[in-house]
């Protein structure tokens, strides 16, 4: 199940006295980086988030943030003044302290105070966190669902047009084979030119360092090597496309393989035509590898 780093969830609850938003995003990253937003006086809340992530993704820059305020029937909620004051005389000791180290501060917003253990309490007892921390993980494991269905549709998109790109690559590289076979006469005539123009100056040369030297001519001319290895990433990254599991990094380490035989096309084409066909290989190259990035 192929899936992009690209997603998107929220869900909207309520219970224990308490209404909430729940959202989490997904962008691009190398590795699994998760950063959370949660009130951390629910004990167990941030560990349990983290374990079910870490058990359906494998890669992204994932965020999930989770207002909660005071509401429903059951209320009886209220500000611990005391310790609110604590909380804001603390937080003016330190944006003052980073003033005169030259550091900003962003701004805190209230329902993230709110949040912080102890502000908030309740008139008509303790708050029963179990029960409140299994509601809104419920809750969570709803976005996670929709937010891995989003990340799975980008990837059957995301698969539609790697395959488009990597037809169009098979399609250069077939041009390139012909070019090649079209330019092999001339590239024969060139050498014999090379030859006989090394042969009118080899008296007293070394004949292995004169056999080397003819050798390195007739590679640099040969772009077969080149062709055939760029046809077998063509199908390792089908196969790819193929695989169960997280694929990106694969895909993205052939990408630069790919690139790095259309660099080395270009640079032995010794033919105006060929150059093109490589050079627009290699721009299609630079697009796949851009979508690539968004592959887990």
């Amino acid at each position: 199940m192929r899936q992009s780093m690209t997603g998107f969830a929220s869900k909207q609850g309520s219970g224990h006295g308490f209404d909430w938003g729940l959202e989490m995003r997904g962008v691009n990253g190398k590795g699994l980086d998760l950063r959370l937003r949660l009130p951390d006086w629910i004990d167990g809340l941030e560990q349990e988030v983290r374990k079910r992530i870490t058990a359906k993704l494998s890669r992204g820059n994932i965020q999930v943030s989770l207002r909660l305020t005071a509401g429903g029937e059951e209320g009886g909620l209220r500000l611990d003044q005391t310790q609110m004051q604590a909380v804001l005389t603390a937080m003016s000791e330190i944006e003052t302290e980073a003033m005169n180290q030259g550091l900003s501060l962003a701004p805190s917003t209230s329902a993230e105070i709110v949040a912080l253990r102890g502000v908030l309490t309740s008139d008509a007892g303790e708050i029963d966190q179990n029960a409140l921390r299994a509601t809104i993980l419920s809750d969570f494991d709803a976005a996670l669902s929709d937010f891995i269905e989003m990340r799975v549709s980008e990837g059957g998109k995301l698969g539609e047009i790697l395959t488009r790109q990597l037809a169009e690559i098979e399609s250069l590289v077939t041009e390139s084979e012909d070019l090649a076979n079209q330019r092999a006469p001339q590239q024969a005539e060139r050498l014999r030119t090379q030859l006989a123009r090394v042969l009118e100056n080899a008296e007293g040369v070394d004949e292995t360092r004169l056999a080397q030297e003819l050798a390195v001519l007739a590679v640099k001319a040969d772009v077969t090597e080149e062709i055939d290895r760029l046809r077998a990433h063509i199908s390792a990254a089908r196969e790819l496309l193929e695989t169960k599991g997280s694929i990106g990094r694969k895909f993205d380490f052939l990408m630069q393989e790919f690139n790095r035989e259309a660099n080395t096309l270009c640079s032995k084409s010794g033919d105006a035509e060929l150059t093109r066909v490589g050079l627009s290989l290699k721009t299609l190259i630079d697009q796949m590898r851009e979508q690539v990035q968004n592959v887990e």
